[in-house]
C-alpha cells in the first residue's frame, strides 16, 4: 500500500448553503476525497464540527498541523492514522482541529486505500462476510429544527421493506409524492414547502401528521406488495424544557411521554422511534424498550452520539435496542466502527445516518453496507440525499454481479 504524499483541504457548500470542508488524500497514483456534513439538531455530548473561529480556522490548522502530520503514513494503516489525528488535536473531543476535519481526513484516507487495493470502499472495509444492504429511512414530513413552522416532532419517515434496495428507494420516493398530494387535499389553501432534508412542512398537529403518513403507507404497501411502515425521529431533547415535553398543542410529563410514544407505536404500527426522550433520560429509554422492544426499534442518537462509552451505558441499562451512527459525531472511521461493533455484539441494531446539512459525498452508503447496518437515514429526495440512495443502487448491482 502507498504512503500519503500530500493532503489538501477546501471550503465547500453544504445543502443549507453553509460552509463545510472537503479533504483530499494523495498517495502515489491514487486519491481519496471526502466531505463532512453538519447537523442542526445536535446532541449535547457530540463534539463541535469546527474549532473556535469556524471553517476558516479549521482550514488554517489543517494546513499548519494536520496535513504535515499525516504525511508519510501508509493509507492501509487506518487505525494508526486515526490515532495520529487524536494526537495532533490533543483534546478529548477534537476541539482544536474540529470533528469535521477529523472525519473528512479519516474517510478520505480509507477511500484512498480502497482505490489502491482495487476494491470499492464497501468491499475494502467489509470484506465478504458481513455485507448487507440497509433499509432506507426517508424523511417525508418535517418539523423541529429541520423545518421551522412545522410539527414539534422533527421527522416523520417512511421505511419500505421490499426485496431490493432499488424497490425501497423508489417506494420511499413515491410515498414522498403521495404525502404531498394528501397534504394538498388536507390543507387546500396552504402553501407547501420543504425543510432541510426535503421533507414536506405543514401546519398539522403531530398526531394528525402521523395519521396522514400511516394512511399513505398502508396504500403504498398495498400497491407495492411489501411492508411500508412509518417511523419517527422525535428529537425530544429539542422540546424538553424544565422537566416537561412541550408540544405545540400541550405539555406532558416524562411519564406521560413514555405512555404517549408507546401508544403511537401500537396505534400506527411504527417501524422505529428515534430519540423519543431527553438525551439524559436513560431510564425512560429503558422503560419504553421493555414495553415495545420486541416490535419496534428504539433508536438512540443524541443519547449515544456514536460514542462507545455512552453506548456501553445504554446497553447495560437496556436503554434502547438500536443506535444511530454518524461518523462526524465521533470523528474517525476507527471509532465509528468500534461503536458499530459494540452495538452488534450486544444485540443492538445500527442505522447509518446523514446530517441535515449534507453534501453530495456518498461515503455513508458504503459504510452502511460494509458494517452490516439494518438501515440508513438518507432522506427520500434531494440531490445530496439521492447521492447516497443512487450509490446504494449501484452497490446492489455490484453485489448481485458478485463484485
Amino acid at each position: 500500500m502507498p504512503s500519503i504524499d500530500g493532503a489538501s483541504i477546501r471550503k465547500i457548500l453544504d445543502s443549507r448553503g453553509n460552509a463545510t470542508i472537503e479533504v483530499e488524500i494523495r498517495a502515489a497514483k491514487v486519491t481519496g476525497r471526502a466531505a463532512a456534513p453538519s447537523g442542526a439538531s445536535t446532541g449535547a455530548h457530540e463534539p463541535k464540527a469546527f474549532p473556535e473561529g469556524g471553517v476558516d480556522e479549521a482550514i488554517r490548522i489543517f494546513r499548519e498541523s494536520v496535513g504535515p502530520g499525516i504525511k508519510g503514513r501508509e493509507v492501509s494503516d487506518q487505525a494508526g492514522l486515526d490515532r495520529t489525528l487524536r494526537e495532533i488535536d490533543g483534546t478529548r473531543n477534537f476541539a482544536r482541529i474540529g470533528c469535521n476535519v477529523a472525519t473528512a481526513v479519516s474517510l478520505a484516507n480509507a477511500k484512498a486505500a480502497a482505490v489502491a487495493s482495487g476494491q470499492p470502499l464497501f468491499r475494502y472495509l467489509g470484506g465478504r462476510s458481513r455485507l448487507s444492504l440497509p433499509l432506507p429511512l426517508g424523511n417525508v414530513i418535517g418539523g423541529g429544527r429541520h423545518a421551522v413552522g412545522g410539527t414539534t416532532i422533527q421527522e416523520f419517515m417512511v421505511v419500505s421493506q421490499g426485496p431490493t434496495v432499488s424497490a425501497n428507494v423508489f417506494t420511499n420516493a413515491r410515498v414522498h409524492g403521495l404525502v404531498r398530494d394528501a397534504l394538498a387535499e388536507e390543507l387546500p389553501d396552504a402553501a407547501l414547502g420543504r425543510g432541510d432534508e426535503g421533507a414536506w412542512v405543514a401546519k398539522l398537529a403531530d398526531e394528525e401528521a402521523l395519521a396522514l403518513l400511516a394512511n399513505v403507507c398502508r396504500e403504498a404497501s398495498k400497491g407495492a406488495g411489501f411492508a411500508v411502515q412509518p417511523a419517527l425521529d422525535l428529537a425530544a431533547s429539542e422540546f424538553f424544557r424544565n422537566g416537561q415535553y412541550r408540544y405545540r398543542e400541550r405539555t406532558i410529563s416524562p411519564e406521560e411521554q413514555v405512555d404517549f410514544v408507546e401508544r403511537l407505536v401500537r396505534d400506527y404500527g411504527l417501524f422505529s422511534v428515534e430519540d423519543p426522550f431527553d438525551q439524559e433520560d436513560f431510564g425512560a429509554f429503558a422503560d419504553l424498550t421493555r414495553r415495545i422492544g420486541d416490535r419496534c426499534k428504539v433508536i438512540g442518537d443524541d443519547i449515544f452520539v456514536t460514542n462507545v462509552e455512552r453506548l456501553r451505558r445504554g446497553i447495560e441499562l437496556r436503554a434502547g435496542n438500536a443506535i444511530l451512527i454518524k461518523p462526524n459525531q465521533i470523528g474517525t472511521l476507527s471509532e465509528t466502527r468500534a461503536a458499530v461493533d459494540l452495538a452488534h455484539k450486544s444485540g443492538f441494531a445500527t442505522v447509518m445516518s446523514h446530517r441535515s446539512g449534507e453534501t453530495t459525498d456518498d461515503t455513508i452508503a458504503h459504510l452502511a453496507v460494509a458494517f452490516g447496518c439494518l438501515g440508513i437515514k438518507t432522506g427520500a429526495v434531494g440531490g445530496e440525499r439521492i447521492a447516497k440512495l443512487n450509490e446504494l443502487i449501484r452497490i446492489e448491482e455490484q453485489l448481485q454481479a458478485g463484485a
